[in-house]
């Protein structure tokens, strides 16, 4: 019996332990499987959420190119009797070494390969994989004995040549691109082909690539090569056939652009120095601005750590622009963690900036110590302005470099545009209500620093309305990019009068020795105390002139109390209503 017992309870025991391994077992495989599908489908918590949309943002836009253009699957568009599809437009500068074969004044000259050549001091456009594929109803029709079944045209020139593609220079025929039996008749162009008047000092410009189908063939791929350009000018390349039987052909490859220096486009390089130069500019602001906040720091106001953060972003931004466009010119590769940084820190240094302008107007820090009921609205302003300017700024750096502005960045501008006004309108009716404030309390050193900030403010405003205006005039009478060269001056003035503007409020709110004088002082009424100490005999009150006797000091002492109280009061009252 007692040995039954034990044989009994031993089997018992074996088997909970079998059960609590399966279990474990069990619960070992539930965790893998969960890990799995983890891994494969799920981000369950906001890190990995964030994590999976910034991987798959990268590869919605990687890999992104300096001068390459990418066509994918893109189908050609009907103009006139010809059918042509846009491959790109960039300023190109002259290469700095020329063939040895070719006079120093063409203008182009060779089609090599790009492996026998050297890239340095050369300025070409390649053509990379570059496939044309027609329907299958299109191939079908065709002999398949035949070598040529179809034609393709490359056409690269200079913008001052625009007139010389088409029928614009012949009589009666300017409605045309491609030749007809009428014309060819006259021995003024070859039946299918477009039209082109060469340049009579230089016979091989405009530039025209020629690729083939053959027999019956779906596809027709162009030969690797590289057209050098030996003089600078905004160039415009398009692809174009004139057979109607090839409607609904696609292009797919890519085309790099080169200028001498690298891979930067023409309209960038002189930015890439600008942002050079800003990013020292910051430095130095920034150094100062510095040595004053530890010099003075025990009387550190909390907008000066706004204003210091402002200088630091400033600094990154400028930073960031000018690594990423210095490894653009070398590699031919935006890096994409640079850029996006660039982009970002660009984003958030240009909302604070705007909302540190919005927040010194409503006089934070100086008039009232908190927003009050408006902090919300200021920080859904922000929020929605970040936004907006993330996505044109986006749109803008991360997408294929090409001198067309396309509707999508048309339709992110509008918003920001949008946001920008309410952001002045806000900013000078807050300046108006603190104006008030300050008058009304006879803060006369706090009221000298704000009008000083609000005509500096009005003046920036000023400028800006007219750089608009000149924007404007400038796109409108340059629709083809002819003023390719000077076109940077115009992100750069932005960026310039930020700068400045930066540098007045560095200026008018600079940490001293008594911050007393410009920040917030409560209920005590001792910002009229101090500041009427320093007023001379000269100004006019409502009881005569200002004396020096004690006496009078009490009486104006006792007047700005009681007006400084009232001027709380309705300061509380209107905190409360909004």
């Amino acid at each position: 019996m007692p040995k039954r017992r034990r044989n009994e309870t031993s089997e018992v025991r074996n088997r909970s332990l079998e059960c609590s391994f399966q279990i474990r077992r069990e619960r070992d495989r539930e965790q893998r499987r969960e890990r799995e599908m983890r891994e494969n489908f799920g981000f369950y918590n906001g890190d990995q959420l964030l994590l999976g949309f910034t991987l798959a943002l990268f590869y919605l836009i990687a890999p992104i190119g300096a001068s390459i253009h990418e066509y994918r699957n893109e189908y050609f568009t009907p103009q006139l009797n010809a059918f042509l599809f846009h491959g790109g437009s960039e300023g190109l500068f002259a290469s700095k070494h020329h063939e040895d074969h070719h006079d120093n004044n063409s203008n182009i000259t060779s089609l090599t390969s790009p492996e026998l050549k050297p890239l340095a001091g050369k300025s070409f456009i390649r053509f990379e994989s570059v496939t044309f594929k027609r329907t299958s109803e299109s191939a079908k029709i065709q002999n398949d004995m035949q070598s040529r079944t179809g034609l393709i045209e490359a056409i690269v020139f200079e913008v001052k040549d625009t007139e010389r593609i088409g029928g614009n220079f012949l009589k009666n025929s300017s409605n045309v691109l491609c030749c007809n039996p009428k014309l060819s008749a006259d021995r003024s162009c070859k039946v299918g082909e477009v039209i082109i008047q060469k340049d009579e000092n230089n016979p091989e410009w405009p530039k025209r690539i020629q690729t083939f189908f053959e027999g019956n063939n779906q596809e027709a791929k162009m030969d690797t090569q590289s057209v050098e350009i030996d003089k600078t000018g905004m160039y415009y390349l398009y692809f174009m056939y004139c057979d109607p039987q090839l409607k609904g052909t696609t292009i797919t490859g890519k085309t790099v652009w080169r200028n001498p220096d690298g891979y930067l486009p023409g309209k960038m390089v002189p930015l890439m120095t600008f942002y050079g130069f800003m990013s020292l500019a910051y430095l130095i602001l920034g150094l100062g601005w510095f040595l004053r906040f530890v010099q003075f720091w025990k009387d550190i106001m909390q907008l000066h750590y706004h204003i210091s953060a402002v200088i630091a972003l400033g600094m990154c931004e400028m930073a960031f622009w000018y690594f990423d466009y210095s490894n653009l010119s070398v590699t031919g590769i935006r890096p994409v963690g640079i850029t996006i940084w660039a982009v970002t820190i660009s984003a958030v240094k240009k909302t604070l900036s705007r909302l540190l302008l919005l927040v010194v107007a409503m006089g934070y820090g100086v008039v009232r110590p908190t927003l009050g009921g408006v902090t919300s609205k200021v920080l859904i302003l922000g929020f929605v302005y970040f936004v907006a300017s993330e996505s044109l700024e986006v749109v803008e750096h991360l997408g294929t470099i090409n001198d067309f502005t396309g509707r999508t960045k048309l339709y992110l501008v509008l918003p920001v545009a949008v946001l920008d006004a309410w952001f002045i309108l806000w900013i000078f009716s807050s300046l108006s209500k603190t104006l008030e404030k300050l008058q009304m309390r006879r803060s006369i050193a706090k009221l000298e620093v704000y009008r000083k900030f609000t005509n500096a403010l009005a003046l920036f405003v000023l400028v800006s309305i007219a750089w608009i205006g000149y924007e404007l005039y400038f796109n409108a009478t340059d629709p083809i990019s002819e003023l390719w060269r000077i076109y940077w001056i115009i992100p750069a003035f932005w960026s310039l009068l930020a700068f400045s503007l930066l540098v007045v409020i560095c200026i008018l709110w600079a940490p001293s020795r008594n911050p007393t004088r410009y920040a917030y002082a409560g209920d005590t009424g001792d910002d009229y105390d101090e500041e009427a100490i320093s007023l001379t005999t000269g100004v006019k009150v409502e009881g005569g002139e200002v004396g020096t006797t004690v006496m009078e000091r009490k009486e104006k002492k006792g007047l700005g109390s009681t007006d400084h109280l009232i001027g709380l009061t309705e300061d509380l009252a209107e905190d409360k209503r909004e």
